[in-house]
């Protein structure tokens, strides 16, 4: 052949390939062609092919949403203040005594709520779609998050610990009223005056009101009884008779159980808890917003995964409808449809794969952040507003990042309160080893009035204070004696006041085991228990050191891999259209295209990657010096669960 037809033949070789390249480009916007050939085909490949293939996916993306932006959102209160326990508590408790009552003894029967176990709430769902920055989408999260909520309540229930530690010293008030009657046969003639029967009947008031002291830790009581006693004996003074009495009584440790503040060391004990489920809450709280974070970037890098995919399809298809043109001219050899027919099969196959990557992390965003206004069993679609900004570079000094993380770590935190209540044991161990040495005294007051008989003189006495009138055959009165406490019950009272019949008591009691045996070990406990602490405090804190330090080399790696990533896209991209160029004019293949067009879609994937960890990083960074909340001005602080009621200050 001669050079000038080698060149006009190469000519029109080159040139069918470009009306084929022309065409194919031409035509992306008809409907994509199925991705393996048709069997009628004449150049169809050979191997054995599915017997129903998979439709084509839709490269326009049916899994993007139309979403609509929510209104502003104000920054949430991450603290839990006291206050939250009270809607738990019933404070107006005699008034609700008539309905607790009444509520113990009605036959209805508690119904779990709708929202529970209702198969028609079950099939709810929301089917609108929320554009949501990632600042809105924490926000959200930690509004409606019912896992986040039940943390929240681990405070609230510590607090009715600090509650139940000062109801130590709540007063308590009793009270007692009472009937008894017996009858006995008599076992004297002269008991009743000739009654075969003995009767005795006491009613019996009593009130008494007891407390333990907020100060020294003794406990005080009053106690005001009062009994009416009637019978038919005829030796009975007063008969029917009151007895009022009244008694002060006092019992306080000297030794053991007494010190100062010890009275409330268990309260302040149960407070060191509160705060601690506080921080405990709080380093919870800080680790569902770097959750929420990471489900949020994770969104963002299915959709850009799933963009990446989509656009190395549409590339291989459009590579297949040139090759194809090219082996029906006779330009090209089937081996190279063939090599482009299995690369957009490949492709299909990573953009089935990336959208349900991009589906399951939707769901998990949309479950974390539970965006429910409307109260349906599946919450609405959240589609993320803010996408990656690699160029946004913070420098953070390690010392400093270290001292943030030392002071805001709700961790840390924790276990400093934890080593304050070992403190606090250690200090009531260290009480319970002395011997008890507790004082008590008692004085009060009795007296009594009622009906006073006049009655018989014995041994021959003939002078009394009342006379008995003569009763036939006696002819003159016999004198007798008749007690002074004749009255009601308010004279008996009135006797009371008057301070004439009194009692009391001192008591000094002294106990101790020879060995001490139990608070000694207690005490080593104790102690064991608060250098456990501290040394765990100290692990603790060298952990957080790792953390800050690996954080920093991460988020500094990261920002370099993304700008190294980004020059990796921009290079692989000018590659792949330089080779493009070479393939038109027949100068490469279509396995040298394929390859640059692998290694562009890996470029692009690992750009999309490294900005996304780079992202990941920064919250990474927040998280471990601390400063997350702070970061979202999310307001959250260990709140003093210090309370003293009324009752509690003396």
């Amino acid at each position: 052949m001669s050079r000038s037809k080698f060149v006009s033949l190469a000519i029109v070789v080159v040139s069918v390939g470009l009306i084929g390249i022309s065409i194919g480009f031409a035509q992306t916007s008809l409907p994509n062609p199925a991705p393996y050939p048709n069997p009628t085909n004449p150049l169809k490949v050979t191997g054995t092919l599915p017997t129903t293939p998979l439709p084509p996916p839709n490269l326009n993306g049916p899994i993007q949403m139309q979403s609509v932006p929510v209104g502003p959102q104000p920054a949430p209160q991450g603290s839990v203040p006291p206050s939250a326990a009270n809607q738990f508590e019933h404070h107006d408790d005699l008034l609700n005594l008539p309905r607790i009552f009444a509520h113990q003894w009605s036959p209805t029967k508690l119904v779990v709520p709708d929202n529970v176990i209702s198969e028609r709430y079950m099939r709810s769902q929301d089917p609108n779609a929320r554009g949501l920055t990632l600042k809105e989408a924490i926000y959200i999260a930690i509004q409606n998050n019912p896992a986040l909520k039940a943390s929240q309540l681990d405070p609230i229930a510590s607090m009715e610990s600090v509650r139940e530690a000062n109801g130590t010293f709540d007063p308590n008030l009793t009270a007692q009223g009472d009937i008894e009657k017996s009858v006995a046969p008599v076992t004297s003639a002269l008991e009743t005056g000739g009654g075969t029967a003995y009767v005795q009947k006491f009613y019996d008031w009593n009130f008494g009101l007891n407390k333990v002291s907020a100060i020294t830790n003794g406990t005080w009581g009053v106690t005001f009884n009062n009994d009416r006693a009637l019978s038919n004996s005829l030796f009975s003074g007063v008969n029917p008779s009151y007895s009022p009495s009244l008694a002060l009584s006092l019992s306080q440790p000297l030794l053991q159980n007494f010190g100062w503040d010890f009275a409330t060391i268990n309260v302040q004990i149960a407070e060191s808890g509160q705060k601690q489920a506080q921080w405990t809450y709080g380093q919870a709280l800080q680790d569902f917003v770097q959750k929420i974070g990471g489900d949020y970037w994770n969104v963002v890098l299915s959709e850009e995964n799933l963009d990446v995919a989509r656009a190395a399809l549409r590339f291989n298809l459009d590579l297949v409808r040139q090759n194809a043109i090219s082996v029906k001219v006779g330009t090209l050899a089937p081996i190279d449809l063939q090599e482009a027919q299995s690369a957009a099969a490949t492709s299909e196959a990573n953009v089935y794969t990336a959208e349900a990557n991009l589906k399951n992390s939707r769901t998990q965003l949309r479950q974390d952040v539970m965006l429910n206004p409307y109260g349906t069993f599946l919450p609405e679609e959240i589609q993320p507003l803010t996408r990656p900004n690699p160029q946004e570079q913070t420098v953070v000094d390690e010392e400093r990042a270290l001292e943030l993380a030392v002071q805001y770590v709700p961790s840390l935190g924790s276990m400093r309160e934890a080593i304050r209540d070992a403190l606090l044991q250690v200090k009531f161990s260290e009480n319970q080893v002395l011997p008890q040495l507790n004082l008590g005294a008692q004085f009060g007051l009795s007296s009594t009035a009622g009906t006073t008989p006049c009655r018989a003189l014995f041994g021959g006495a003939t002078t009394g204070n009342c006379t008995i009138p003569a009763v036939p055959p006696a002819v003159t009165p016999t004198p007798g004696s008749k007690l002074p406490f004749g009255g009601i019950y308010g004279d008996a009272l009135d006797r009371l006041w008057g301070f004439t019949y009194y009692n009391y008591a001192a008591v000094l009691t002294f106990q101790m085991p020879l060995d001490n045996a139990v608070p000694r070990a207690a005490l080593a406990q104790a102690r064991v228990l608060y250098e456990q602490q501290r040394v765990l405090y100290r692990a603790a804190l060298s952990q957080t050191v790792v953390n800050v330090e690996s954080s920093l080399a991460n988020l500094y790696a990261d920002y370099k891999r993304a700008s190294a990533t980004a020059s990796a896209t921009y290079y692989a991209r000018q590659s792949l259209h330089d080779e493009q160029i070479r393939f038109r004019v027949g100068m490469a293949t279509t396995h040298d295209l394929l390859q640059f067009q692998e290694e562009e879609v890996s470029a692009e994937g690992n750009q999309v990657q490294a900005e996304v960890d780079l992202e990941n990083a920064k919250l990474a960074l927040a998280h471990s010096d601390g400063t997350l909340l702070r970061e979202f001005n999310i307001n959250w602080e260990v709140l003093n669960p210090h309370e003293v009621p009324w009752y509690a200050a003396f």
